[in-house]
């Protein structure tokens, strides 16, 4: 018979004495109850939450029990059934033959499914791309441009696209440029791959980075044969003041990310000063700067010197990266060294380009960008209020602005969050996973959660799962 939730609690007996302490003793308890039939296969167990309150323990070894028993396949945890004791679980007999008395044999261990939910920071959400109004401006392009721009183009870029994004960023973002300072990619990293040619064609040896960040673009600029030292963070940002002999910096002031902080006023004059006296280049990459919910919408730090900062930005977040469309706004002494790093010919596709340049000069951009705020505004509200509500020993953090939040959890509990997460099939990612390995920064234990990245049908349950697995 399936023994009631308040009743396997109070039945468990635990003894969490030895090294393993408190979570060895629930988890043998567990196993042991299944191993000798008193929880019969397909028995839904209580939730985590529900066995720590009887018990009297912290959620988060509940999980970390549960996870370690869906590992060696002794329960089964599957999105909206809760975690079960596995069919293959089997009693043993009172005098099995051939069987050590009180053992089973270990059931086949199991793999975790394809994540249901996936909470991985960094991409928008595609199923709300604009296809219609795309259609309509791809339509528009193609039906008015000349047949001389399907050429092979300038490497710089098409002018159309160009002409309106130095009118768009001037107009959002404070930039201060014109269409012959700006030059088209195929994205960020293809941005950065350029730079980092650029720079070490310019005898640049370092780079410095933030403490915190992505290891994919750490690894692009060494690639090129830049050191990539990390600066100091604290609660004002990255510590700009740390800067010496290196020959340019990488920030994203707007919204560091993965933190979510804005860099303190203090330190952006300061990184503005340190190029200023030592000839040193900036590097901004604006990834998220359209959206903003808390606050005054900050300007790009390339407008307090144009001469001094190398300005990135892309339609991955706004739109979808699959567009493979980016940008770079270059002081004036660099545009024409730059576009000749790139090659003689354009090589992103002038269609996109086209469309791209009419999406924004027609207001769809600007109509898709503001409908896309409120609709992560609202989920990103939604994500505080359920953690506030359900797990109040975790702390959201750098929510201002971007796409993702950082939520803090107690020391020492990412990574079994994460391991349950994934058994609750959730994808998440850990704060470790984007720490610079020359990091100077107090280590914290949190997730960098995407709310953005999910279709809004499955954003209640990824939520829902979220909160399932936060101690």
């Amino acid at each position: 018979m399936v023994e009631s939730w308040a009743t396997l609690g109070v039945d468990l007996h635990l003894e969490p004495t030895g090294a393993g302490g408190l979570r060895r003793g629930l988890t043998d308890a567990l196993r042991e109850a299944v191993r000798t039939g008193r929880l019969a296969p397909g028995t839904r167990l209580p939730s985590s939450r529900s066995l720590a309150a009887d018990l009297g323990i912290a959620r988060n070894t509940v999980a970390e029990a549960y996870a370690e028993l869906v590992a060696e396949g002794w329960l089964t945890a599957r999105q909206g059934s809760g975690t079960r004791v596995a069919e293959g679980a089997a009693a043993v007999p009172p005098s099995g033959r051939g069987q050590v008395p009180g053992r089973g044999v270990a059931p086949r261990r199991v793999e975790p499914a394809r994540p249901t939910y996936s909470l991985v920071p960094g991409v928008p959400d595609l199923a709300a791309f604009p296809r219609a109004a795309w259609l309509k401006a791809a339509r528009r392009a193609l039906t008015t441009t000349p047949y001389q721009a399907l050429g092979y183009g300038d490497p710089r870029g098409h002018p159309d696209l160009r002409t309106a994004l130095a009118g768009y960023l001037a107009r959002v973002r404070g930039v201060r440029t014109d269409p012959e300072r700006v030059l088209i990619t195929s994205g960020f990293a293809h941005a950065l791959h350029l730079t980092g040619t650029l720079l070490r064609a310019r005898g640049v040896r370092t780079v410095a980075v933030e403490s915190y960040g992505l290891d994919a673009y750490w690894g692009l600029l060494q690639r090129s044969g830049l050191a990539t030292p990390a600066l100091p963070y604290d609660e004002l940002g990255t510590d700009t003041r740390a800067l010496g002999e290196q020959g340019a910096v990488m920030l994203t002031p707007a919204h560091q990310f993965p933190m979510g902080t804005l860099l303190h006023p203090d330190r952006r004059a300061a990184v503005v000063d340190w190029a200023r006296r030592t000839g040193g280049l900036i590097l901004e990459d604006d990834y998220d700067g359209e959206f903003r919910y808390d606050r005054q919408p900050v300007g790009a730090l390339q407008g307090l010197d144009p001469d001094r900062v190398i300005y990135f930005g892309t339609a991955s977040k706004s739109l979808a990266p699959g567009l493979r469309l980016g940008w770079m706004v270059l002081p004036p002494s660099l545009a024409e060294e730059a576009a000749s790093v790139k090659g003689g010919t354009d090589t992103v596709g002038v269609l996109e380009q086209l469309t791209l340049a009419e999406f924004i000069t027609s207001g769809a951009y600007d109509r898709h960008v503001r409908s896309s705020r409120l609709r992560y505004r609202r989920r990103r509200d939604a994500l505080a209020a359920a953690v506030s509500a359900r797990a109040p020993e975790v702390t959201v953090t750098g929510i201002a602005a971007g796409l993702h939040a950082v939520l803090r959890l107690p020391t020492g509990l990412e990574q079994s969050v994460i391991q349950a997460a994934a058994w609750q099939g959730l994808a998440l990612h850990g704060l470790a996973r984007h720490r610079h390995e020359q990091a100077v920064a107090e280590p914290l234990d949190a997730l960098v959660v995407g709310y953005a990245t999910l279709p809004d049908s499955a954003w209640a349950g990824a939520l829902e799962a979220l909160c399932r697995v936060l101690p």
